[in-house]
């Protein structure tokens, strides 16, 4: 532990002897190249700012155009559905239609589509497990 110590007493000792030249450094530096400098970092922080900005703007730009792509594709998927829905139900109608009501099949499907609201409703459901 004594090494350790001394070893810390020395660091401490050369920080001081540095500190008082460093600061004898800053002393000898005009004041109007601190007050540039000071006016650069000034400006240097409004054009970091300005990029920052910028940067923000075209985030959010194209945040706004991936909602309007998600949107249109949404919209493409429910009309794809509905084209879908419509071609099943003309499906189920010629079905229907063709359907025997007297035959084996005809008959099944009277007991089938008594749980649903409407035979055309039940024969889509047939129709799509099938």
């Amino acid at each position: 532990m004594d090494s350790i110590d001394k070893l810390l007493a020395q660091l401490k000792a050369e920080y001081e002897e540095v500190q008082p030249k460093q600061q004898q450094q800053t002393s000898n530096i005009p004041k109007s190249f601190i007050q540039a400098s000071a006016k650069s970092a000034s400006l240097i922080d409004n054009l970091l700012a300005e990029v920052k900005a910028d940067f923000a703007q075209e985030d959010a730009v194209l945040e706004l155009k991936r909602q309007e792509e998600i949107q249109q594709a949404k919209r493409q998927e429910e009309q794809l559905k509905a084209k879908e829905i419509e071609a099943l139900k003309k499906q189920a109608k010629d079905w229907l239609n063709k359907l025997d009501p007297f035959s084996p099949e005809g008959l099944w499907f009277e007991r089938f589509s008594e749980g649903y609201p409407s035979k055309l409703e039940a024969a889509i459901e047939y129709l799509q497990t099938n």
